[in-house]
């Protein structure tokens, strides 16, 4: 899965958490959350996703980028 950076960067800001506050709720390295934020991780787990949407109180979905396609 891809992550959505700016969408997750975004949402944080909104909610006034620092990068080490979602490190605490989420677990994950704030190296690592800097990283998903400006995109620099291209694959992330599902597990990544569930902790970091259930820190932010949003759908995983909304985290995640969405290759659409056209036939």
């Amino acid at each position: 899965m891809k992550p959505n950076g700016p969408m997750i960067r975004g949402i944080r800001q909104g909610r006034k958490l620092s990068l080490r506050e979602l490190e605490a709720q989420t677990g994950l390295n704030r190296g690592y959350l800097s990283r998903l934020e400006r995109e620099q991780v291209q694959d992330v787990g599902s597990e990544q996703v569930r902790r970091v949407a259930e820190a932010l109180d949003v759908d995983e979905a909304l985290l995640i980028v969405t290759e659409e396609t056209t036939p």
